[in-house]
């Protein structure tokens, strides 16, 4: 890798060449960094969703919505209004 700058840039100080070496392998690191954030980040996403998964609450209220849902329909048909209204007499 030095030699290609080494080549390219015979006339320009050292410097610069150690300047562009440390970039490239800055730039390297970085993108390591974060390929390894962003994986820890999808491993942290994926426990959450499964222990979100395996709650409780979600099934509870999955079936508080169905009575709802129910209830709601039950009140809203008028062949039920009637059958509530003859058991209340």
């Amino acid at each position: 890798f030095l030699d290609f700058f080494s080549l390219n840039f015979q006339g320009m100080n050292n410097q610069y060449i150690r300047r562009e070496v440390f970039c490239c392998e800055t730039c390297h690191e970085l993108k390591s960094f974060w390929e390894k954030e962003i994986s820890k980040q999808t491993c942290y996403r994926e426990l959450e969703e499964d222990r979100q998964e395996k709650s409780a609450l979600r099934k509870l209220r999955e079936e508080w919505k169905q009575r709802l849902e129910k209830r709601l329909r039950m009140m809203d048909s008028p062949d039920e209004k009637e059958k509530q209204a003859n058991t209340l007499d």
